[in-house]
């Protein structure tokens, strides 16, 4: 048995990672879903921006690209700064389907861009499964960290304050 070539994505966590098959790539996706649902638990209600900051941590972007009956499409970064420019490392599109109770991710730049992926495939199932497998850690992550994107009150909407207990900012 040939073992697998996981060339580039070493320090993402995806090391481990061998694609199975369908059933276990849409496993993947749902507990995906379990995990984006507890750090956006009112998605449908969130800004089209927003950031989640914690003390002594870097702040989590989350931009709203596209919102349907069905599905919303978003995009997650943390924004670094170097030599003068701006990075957003990593940068993932996702797609919640709100019916299925799925999570799928549609683009990722990885590596400060070295490694971009624009179009997926649908017949790529190892990309989806590294790029998944990265979400799944990330949101992990962000969790244990204690981000969260919470919907802004109307009082807070309507004088744009943010109470000591909101870690969200519209930008």
């Amino acid at each position: 048995m040939r073992a697998p070539d996981f060339k580039g994505v070493a320090g993402y966590g995806c090391e481990d990672v061998d694609p199975q098959g369908f059933v276990s790539l849409m496993d993947l996706y749902e507990n995906n879903f379990i995990r984006l649902r507890k750090l956006m638990p009112d998605l449908h209600n969130l800004p089209v921006n927003a950031v989640s900051r914690l003390p002594g941590c870097m702040s989590l972007h989350m931009t709203i690209l596209e919102r349907s009956r069905y599905t919303t499409t978003l995009s997650l970064t943390y924004y670094f700064d170097e030599a003068e420019q701006t990075f957003a490392e990593p940068a993932l599109t996702v797609r919640v389907y709100h019916d299925a109770s799925i999570v799928e991710v549609l683009t990722g730049h990885l590596q400060h861009g070295r490694q971009r992926y624009d179009h997926i495939p649908a017949r790529a199932k190892k990309t989806k499964w590294k790029l998944n497998r990265f979400l799944y850690k990330w949101l992990g992550y962000s969790l244990y960290l204690g981000h969260s994107f919470t919907s802004l009150s109307p009082a807070e909407s309507a004088n744009g304050t943010i109470g000591p207990t909101r870690l969200i900012a519209n930008l």
